[in-house]
């Protein structure tokens, strides 16, 4: 029974998935503090405040704090804003580029020239 869950263990799947969930978590850190701390703060200079949670409704005895979802709907949108224009679209680029052969980008050096322009000469001949 060891046996098998050591083999299990030491698969690659667990230990990319681990990877991939430690990064994801220290990542999530970064985007909470860029919309947080930069986004929120614009939002914060044109309105007077960086949340809304303020914003109450008062019905019948009781309240209905509209304002903080509001907030959690705004961070939302911001933290999907932030992964879409820092992750995914330079991720689309560089499989467009990928996908194009990207060889057009890749300089060659004088001797691969040199092999070209012989080539070149020798099919004229022929």
């Amino acid at each position: 029974m060891l046996k098998g869950f050591k083999e299990f263990i030491m698969r690659g799947n667990v230990i990319d998935l681990a990877v991939g969930l430690v990064i994801g978590v220290a990542f999530g850190a970064v985007v909470k503090s860029f919309v947080d701390d930069v986004l929120m703060a614009f939002i914060g200079a044109v309105f007077g405040s960086p949340n809304f949670n303020d914003l109450t409704l008062s019905v019948g005895s009781g309240v209905v704090f509209y304002g903080r979802f509001i907030t959690a709907l705004l961070n939302f949108v911001l933290v999907a804003a932030a992964v879409y224009f820092v992750v995914v679209v330079p991720m689309n680029k560089l499989a467009e580029r990928r996908s194009k052969g990207g060889d057009d980008d890749i300089e060659l050096t004088n001797e691969e020239k040199m092999v070209a322009l012989l080539e070149q000469i020798a099919n004229q001949k022929s």
